[in-house]
């Protein structure tokens, strides 16, 4: 059971447009844990408009109470079209700080990264973790908006920030006959050089990192042939290379969000610039 908390201090919760109060979110939690299901994951963010250090260590502290098996500590994207998006400010420093902060802390009370987001406790065997693999397994999201993926496709219901589009959105979909739940109607079919990247990322953002032996059993090629650039990642001690696995160092680890824009193909990144935000 997953639930995104995102912060125990009501008033930042606020500043993200939501309105839940801490009476409502223990009472949650409660009922979570006398189910007596196995794994709570709680969801935090961190750069929120007035947090603080003290503050981001005071939901973290929080959160430990209820012993959590997982957590994910998210940073706050700012999306265009949204109200915070609308600010024109940017929290990029502070959340370096807040992230290392809570890095630092969750380690420091036996919880093990094994991924930029995702922390789990030291306490439970690795192998706790779904047997999935996302380089290679598929994805099914249900309802509107949701995400889902193939090896060869990469598809989604619309998608929009906006209110107003959100609303005619969610609109037709509750709108649309039974038989049109079955066509993909917002996707991208992958070409070979997009499924490497893919796998590649995908690989590289999890901390057991980007097996060559596996890449080549999938692809035929090696990564370091495909990607000359995996040469500039070890030279700026952002990633090791270590028993023919590539894994990213703690530097890397944190400024992981870059990778991805950084491994865009020039096919996807002309995508992303014609898009128009609604």
């Amino acid at each position: 059971m997953s639930i995104g908390v995102q912060s125990f201090v009501e008033a930042e919760v606020r500043s993200v447009g939501r309105s839940q109060r801490n009476a409502e979110v223990f009472t949650a939690l409660e009922n979570i844990r006398a189910a007596g299901l196995p794994v709570l994951n709680l969801d935090l963010i961190y750069g929120l408009a007035h947090q603080t250090p003290q503050s981001w260590l005071h939901s973290l502290k929080e959160a430990l109470k209820w012993s959590p098996e997982e957590l994910f500590l998210y940073p706050l994207y700012v999306r265009p079209l949204t109200g915070i998006g609308r600010l024109g400010r940017s929290w990029d420093d502070e959340r370096l700080e807040l992230y290392r902060l809570g890095r630092d802390f969750l380690q420091s009370h036996g919880y093990v990264q094994t991924s930029m987001r995702r922390f789990q406790k030291a306490t439970l065997p690795l192998s706790s973790e779904p047997e999935y693999t996302c380089q290679l397994d598929g994805m099914v999201g249900l309802g509107c908006g949701a995400r889902s993926y193939t090896r060869r496709l990469h598809y989604s219901s619309e998608y929009a920030v906006g209110a107003a589009s959100v609303r005619d959105i969610i609109g037709e979909f509750v709108r649309q006959p039974d038989e049109a739940f079955g066509l993909v109607q917002h996707g991208i079919y992958l070409s070979d050089d997009e499924r490497r990247r893919r796998y590649l990322l995908q690989s590289l953002l999890h901390f057991s990192g980007l097996s060559a032996a596996a890449y080549a059993a999938e692809f035929g090629t090696t990564p370091e042939d495909d990607f000359p650039q995996l040469a500039e990642l070890v030279a700026a001690e952002l990633a090791v290379w270590e028993g023919g696995v590539l894994t990213l160092t703690p530097a890397g680890m944190e400024q992981s969000d870059a990778l991805g824009p950084w491994f865009y193909s020039a096919t996807v990144q002309a995508l992303s610039a014609e898009y128009e935000w609604k």
